[in-house]
């Protein structure tokens, strides 16, 4: 779009007029999410998909000319995780993923490395991906629009808070780089006068800069809604605040609807997320993107996620309690043999050649029609190194908890083992907005809390058993920021990891919380 045009674009009664436009889009999504019918949808998900990549070398391999049921595609298409399709298949022609397991060549790669130590994963993101991720944001601002009827979110600009545009070419007709930085590119010409920021803002590599940068320029801008990863999100904020000279977002940027976040839990993050915007009439918007595609939206009448089945994704569910990483999983159920109350590992198969893939997520659905859940944390979000079995979601509720019965507010927390020859423990390093008075208590209450939401935990924490308290360290503001800049993990979709059975990344965050003189008070294991 050129000069004139964008300034046509971006005038007053041009932008009442696609608000206009984009509201009438809003009433018709939501009347097609209200009859849609999610199991034939699904069903007809995965028809086109293996029919779409028939004659690619996975499709040939696995028989999908002739797949025709749900059944026939779990007999003949194994669940991997990425390093088993890596093997298999992306790692002998990479860079180049041309009608490997999807039509045509990939045009970009995302590239993830998770939240653990582990190597560069290399997700494929094809261009029909590409189009499944616009009609996901399509559907987050119908929905937005949908809960707030007067919504004048295209008379402003709606701010995307992600990683650098700037990508890496591995080869001819290839591009990789953070998936928030590809999401950006490919914005709809169309909708480019009514985003922020602008390209070149949006090419800047150095995170701490381009913070800085984005700062400086958006309070100058009529932000409508802005959208990102919360723990960067709060950080931006708290730049933005220090640069306009004031005390709440709402003062800076009177127009804001909405804040659109996902990729973690937002219940650490909640509270100080409400202190900054400094107004309830922003709506917080929860979404559940992943590297493979477009999960699930907040619902506004339950604040759970409904998973969106017509974005060009299939998904089965293993339970999680059964779950095995390498061993095939002795159920493995799609969307209408699945049950409420269950703890299911996620797998999916996309419009980008993911084919049976385990993303890693652990997901619950709390109502089946229509399908609403909850992320309840990663496969490797669990830590057993005594019999515990605890999963993050029992470890964050139970850090929440503890933190209000003494009148204080957690926001980012870790917790790992320590492995020792006379009494291992675990170790909690947590990043207190507000510390509690007395951190021994704390630790009281975290050891109750923890027993209350896991028996295993409970029984091995009993008398006789062995098992100390856990040890805690208070760390100050800033911390798990400074740990992931020293890491090369700052910005985009990089979020800090949670849980460490190994206790490497435990035992590198407390360090670094020492040697930068920022822990605040600290209690060693106990009885």
């Amino acid at each position: 779009m050129t000069g004139p045009l964008v300034a046509l674009a971006g005038s007053r009664p041009v932008r009442a007029l696609v608000n206009r436009a984009f509201r009438l889009h809003a009433k018709a999504r939501a009347n097609a999410l209200a009859r849609l019918d999610p199991l034939r949808e699904q069903d007809r998900t995965l028809r086109r998909l293996t029919r779409f990549a028939r004659d690619t070398a996975f499709g040939r391999d696995h028989g999908f000319a002739s797949i025709r049921t749900i059944d026939d595609f779990r007999r003949r298409v194994p669940i991997r995780t990425y390093e088993n399709l890596w093997d298999d298949y992306l790692g002998r022609r990479f860079p180049v993923f041309e009608n490997l397991t999807w039509p045509g060549r990939i045009p970009y790669l995302a590239l993830t490395s998770g939240t653990t130590l582990g190597t560069t994963k290399y997700i494929p993101v094809s261009w029909e991906m590409v189009r499944s991720n616009r009609r996901a944001a399509r559907t987050v601002t119908a929905a937005h629009m949908t809960a707030r009827p007067g919504s004048r979110l295209f008379e402003g600009r709606i701010f995307f808070l992600g990683g650098t545009t700037q990508l890496e070419e591995p080869a001819a007709g290839v591009l990789q780089g953070d998936l928030s930085g590809i999401a950006a590119i490919e914005v709809a010409d169309v909708l480019r006068p009514y985003a922020f920021p602008p390209l070149d803002l949006a090419l800047e590599s150095d995170w701490d800069r381009k913070l800085q940068r984005l700062a400086e320029r958006s309070i100058r801008e009529p932000i409508t809604m802005v959208s990102g990863v919360p723990s960067w999100l709060l950080s931006l904020f708290r730049r933005v605040l220090e640069i306009a000279g004031r005390s709440t977002i709402a003062e800076v940027w009177p127009g804001l609807e909405a804040v659109v976040h996902g990729g973690v839990r937002f219940a650490p993050y909640e509270a100080a997320f409400r202190d900054a915007l400094g107004s309830d009439a922003v709506r917080l918007q929860e979404t559940y993107p992943c590297s493979e595609g477009f999960i699930a939206l907040g619902d506004p009448e339950t604040g759970l996620l409904r998973l969106l089945v017509d974005h060009g994704i299939f998904y089965e569910f293993v339970p999680f309690a059964e779950y095995r990483e390498g061993e095939p999983p002795r159920n493995r159920l799609w969307l209408g043999e699945v049950q409420t109350g269950v703890d299911y590992v996620l797998v999916v198969s996309t419009c980008a050649g993911m084919w049976g893939h385990v993303i890693g997520d652990v997901v619950r659905f709390e109502s089946l029609s229509p399908p609403l859940l909850r992320f309840v944390g990663r496969t490797k979000e669990s830590m057993s190194s005594f019999g515990e079995h605890l999963i993050g979601e029992e470890v964050e509720g139970a850090i929440l908890e503890a933190a209000r019965a003494l009148g204080a507010t957690a926001r980012e927390w870790h917790v790992g083992t320590v492995f020792a020859a006379d009494a291992g423990h675990h170790l909690y390093v947590i990043e207190f907005d507000r510390p509690p008075d007395d951190l021994a208590a704390f630790r009281a209450e975290l050891d109750v809390a923890l027993g209350r939401r896991n028996a295993d935990y409970r029984a091995h924490r009993g008398r006789g058993s062995g098992v100390p308290a856990p040890a805690v360290v208070a760390a100050l503001p800033g911390t798990f920021e400074g740990w992931m800049r020293r890491r090369g993990k700052l910005g985009g979709q990089n979020k800090p990891p949670r849980m460490d059975a190994s206790g490497a990344l435990t035992r590198d965050l407390a360090e670094f919380a020492r040697d930068a003189g920022l822990v605040a008070a600290e209690v060693g294991a106990g009885t």
